[in-house]
């Protein structure tokens, strides 16, 4: 309970600083009639997640970060999925999770981390760390993407 009170406590910290702008969306026309003619396309979840995504790595790699993987899986049902792996100037592996949300509403994006979903990139994390030689100190990140703004949460929660 005081890990997850603490945790809180960073989202609602990061979430009132001077975020960074996401770069805004140019939705693409789709047709709606056999001549090409139509309304504008809504992005999906699963392209605004992508699009999240793209902007985090954007931020991450003009601060110096080096990504080493993009949505990396563990094998098998049940496992987790990191969705950037980043390497800091120092050699310090960063394990990215990327949160998008369209407002602040139930928590915003980092509410979404929840217990179940940090265990799930813990894992993930296991199972990359199994394949290097020796291990290297790391940290696990959010970038927490929210009404067009981009929070970085460095050292967002840790192993447990």
């Amino acid at each position: 309970m005081r890990m997850l009170k603490k945790w809180i406590e960073r989202i609602d910290h990061a979430t009132r600083g001077t975020p960074r702008p996401m770069p805004q969306h140019t939705p693409t026309p789709t047709p709606n009639n056999s001549r090409g003619e139509g309304a504008h396309h809504t992005p999906s979840t699963r392209e605004r997640g992508a699009a999240a995504e793209d902007a985090a790595l954007a931020h991450l790699r003009a601060a110096g970060l080096v990504l080493l993987a993009r949505n990396y899986r563990t094998p098998g049902r049940g496992g987790g999925e990191i969705d950037l792996v980043m390497r800091e100037r120092d050699g310090t592996l960063v394990f990215v999770e990327v949160r998008q949300r369209g407002s602040a509403l139930y928590g915003g994006a980092g509410a979404s981390i929840d217990t179940a979903k940090r265990k799930r990139i813990v894992l993930a994390a296991q199972h990359w760390l199994a394949r290097e030689a020796a291990v290297p100190p790391c940290r696990f990140d959010a970038i927490l993407v929210q009404q067009q703004h981009i929070h970085w949460l460095r050292g967002a929660f840790e192993a447990e």
